[in-house]
């Protein structure tokens, strides 16, 4: 019996965009576009006459906003949303608002050659279309993350080595997810480093965003820079981002090699340093996100002595990356992810006290 196509309806005021976009879902053998809406208000009607799969939803429209037309959908018919931004400054918070609104990932437009860099996606698009498809999605509109700080109560940071230090991979979901992991963490916590997929031109704004809910400090990684307690570094979009050493001390590096995984960061190039250059003085963290990347590099941290912990699947929004480093045998833990801080840190306690012995 063959399975059923996912049914997309595409939503963008562009002609040649929804064009583009029919065009590349329907060359997917497992999905097809059911209809196109040039404003929210048209798309509002078809979806209840065509009920979609999934939704893609361009940011800026006529008529209607595309974050005041996602706000009220997920409120009152919660569906899987793949958001189509402008690669700017602006889109790019706006995307980060809409990921917070319940959206499941975004693609981006390229600035320019639209036709022909836009089909470049096709595999990323279809992607992203199957991930959101199984999406699992939030029913309620979160208050603000403003509002929202001042109730997430802040964990105790135990006495520990300048060592240690936290290492997290993440992708479809993982901004949100990321967002929950950080804001308990005290202060003085160990270093983070962070791989969430992203392209270039967002992860500033998604740290910066960041920055300002968390009680550390939240920062796109810089090549060459020292890695130390307090402070999330987030790999830049379009470079891998990797643990290394300068004499005692622990350094971000930046690099430019190729995609491993399709991705550029990649997290098993995180993985893989941390397992080469912190050992077990590493804790791994794996949350949500579509495909196996990292599986493999925390299977190595694990073989280093680094302890492992995997977001469990009723939490994720994609349980995908946390399936693959489980079935790999790299997870020492599988916890929901509003516990993963607490877990992390009541480990990191077990390590403080080795650490004082020493």
């Amino acid at each position: 019996m063959t399975a059923a196509k996912i049914k997309v309806l595409c939503v963008d005021d562009s002609a040649l965009i929804r064009s583009l976009m029919t065009e590349i879902i329907n060359s997917q053998s497992d999905m097809e576009v059911v209809g196109t809406a040039p404003d929210p208000l048209v798309a509002r009607d078809l979806i209840k006459r065509l009920n979609p799969d999934v939704l893609t939803l361009d940011v800026e429209m006529p008529r209607m906003d595309g974050l005041d037309f996602l706000e009220r959908l997920m409120r009152l018919r919660p569906m899987p949303v793949l958001m189509v931004s402008s690669l700017t400054e602006r889109g790019s918070e706006i995307t980060m608002r809409a990921l917070e609104l319940g959206a499941v990932d975004f693609v981006t437009k390229p600035k320019l050659g639209i036709r022909d860099g836009l089909m470049d996606y096709t595999d990323t698009i279809a992607d992203k279309i199957r991930a959101a498809s199984r999406a699992r999605i939030r029913s309620n509109v979160p208050a603000s993350g403003a509002a929202a700080t001042p109730a997430t109560p802040m964990l105790r940071s135990p006495l520990l080595s300048t060592e240690k230090l936290i290492i997290v991979g993440a992708s479809t979901g993982g901004t949100e997810a990321i967002k929950e992991f950080l804001m308990p963490m005290p202060p003085d916590c160990p270093a983070v480093m962070i791989v969430q997929h992203m392209p270039a031109g967002f992860t500033r704004s998604f740290a910066q965003r960041l920055d300002g809910l968390c009680r550390i400090t939240v920062k796109e990684a810089e090549h060459g820079e020292r890695v130390l307690p307090g402070y999330a570094y987030i790999a830049p979009g379009d470079s891998h981002l990797l643990l290394a050493r300068s004499g005692a001390n622990y350094v971000a590096h930046l690099s430019q090699e190729p995609a491993v995984n399709r991705h550029r960061p990649s997290v098993e190039v995180l993985f893989d340093s941390a397992a080469k250059h912190a050992g077990k003085n590493a804790i791994g963290v794996m949350l949500t996100g579509m495909g196996k990347d990292g599986a493999q590099g925390m299977l190595r941290m694990r073989e280093a002595g680094a302890y492992n912990l995997a977001q469990d699947e009723s939490s994720c929004i994609v349980f995908g990356m946390p399936k693959e480093a489980i079935a790999a045998g790299g997870v020492h833990e599988v916890v929901p992810l509003h516990a993963m801080s607490q877990r992390v840190m009541a480990r990191l306690a077990t390590f403080g006290t080795r650490a004082q012995r020493v």
